[in-house]
């Protein structure tokens, strides 16, 4: 989520040294159609920044002694919270006004990667690990769970919203259009960070744990859509590089997400994603995605986020399964209209 939470703040301080990379002897083993194989459920959780803090400079890893500064200062964050909260006398049943109630209960959130990682920020290009500057008149948007943002429809965040006046006023995620994470290009987020890959002779599916969106990359030489033909995860064509690494491109964006999640910034409508795979051990690969989104930012962005092969599996995320959360919301909004204003006012039934 936004790099103000808890979670987002502890980066990269469980990983070692090491930087991501081919393993010395590994040699990438071949599918039936002689690809190298990709295949299986990968994880991509992180607790790196996607944006670097600025302090870090053009640094792209951290060293040593930082890590340990950086160790200690979390450890210190975390005490002073714990000691203010032991000195506050509270009704745990009842709630202060304007608090938030959360989003989920946090057992379920992952909050750190897998592996080896001692980034400063996930973006490496620009250099300073940050998103270039917004481009002139690009629309910023922002997500936020503890109260609405300011904006007009079309919403493109994906959690919280611009307003109750209906459901087209709700983040993308919290209408089950998009995921938190599901990208294209996908991004570590609080829970769900799982993919699959399956190949085939003339395609690749990806996979998405998070509202079970599989995206059908063609590798073989074909038409590109018309202009006029535009899509939610846009259209993806893909080929093997060097015998070893899946170039995915992707255009034909629809216009209403963002080009990168939680970015704040901008229309998709003009984004070129180009997703790079490279298995570097036999549990590891690389993950690497290049945007230009001319309406959005004033330069390209890169980022490189390690995966980790799992023994599991890719279950269904299924939405809106007793979902009672957009009608109540609405509901609640209409009361509260009534309680400020006193006149009837329809409430959804």
């Amino acid at each position: 989520m936004k790099s103000t939470t808890i979670l987002a703040i502890v980066f990269a301080l469980t990983g070692s040294m090491a930087s991501p990379g081919p393993e010395d002897s590994y040699n990438v083993p071949r599918t039936e159609f002689d690809f190298p194989d990709l295949q299986g459920v990968w994880n991509f959780s992180s607790n790196t920044l996607m944006e670097r803090p600025e302090r870090f400079g053009n640094q792209e890893f951290l060293e040593a002694e930082q890590l340990e500064q950086e160790r200690k200062r979390i450890a210190e964050f975390h005490a002073a919270a714990e000691a203010r909260a032991a000195r506050l006398v509270v009704n745990p049943s009842a709630p202060r006004p304007g608090d938030s109630v959360g989003s989920r209960n946090d057992f379920w959130n992952e909050g750190a990667g897998i592996g080896k990682n001692s980034r400063t920020s996930l973006i490496v290009y620009p250099e300073n690990g940050r998103f270039p500057a917004p481009a002139q008149g690009a629309e910023r948007q922002f997500d936020n769970l503890s109260r609405d943002m300011p904006g007009t429809r079309p919403v493109r965040t994906l959690v919280g919203g611009i307003g109750k006046d209906g459901p087209e006023d709700r983040g993308l995620a919290e209408r089950c259009i998009a995921g938190v994470n599901s990208g294209p290009p996908f991004t570590p987020s609080l829970y769900n960070n799982n993919l699959q890959l399956v190949q085939g002779r003339d395609t690749v599916v990806i996979l998405m744990e998070m509202v079970h969106d599989a995206r059908i990359v063609s590798i073989v030489d074909k038409p590109d859509l018309p202009d006029n033909i535009r899509l939610w995860s846009g259209d993806s064509r893909g080929w093997y590089e060097n015998n070893d690494t899946l170039i995915v491109v992707t255009k034909n964006f629809n216009g209403l997400r963002q080009p990168i999640n939680y970015s704040g910034v901008g229309s998709n409508y003009d984004t070129v994603l180009t997703e790079r795979f490279t298995r570097t051990g036999y549990n590891s690969m690389e993950y690497q995605f290049t945007v230009s989104a001319p309406s959005a930012f004033s330069g390209k962005v890169s980022a490189i986020i390690p995966l980790t092969k799992v023994a599991g599996r890719i279950y269904e995320y299924a939405c809106h399964e007793g979902n009672y959360s957009m009608t109540n919301l609405l509901r609640g909004a209409r009361i509260a209209e009534q309680k400020v204003t006193g006149s009837e006012q329809h409430i959804i039934q």
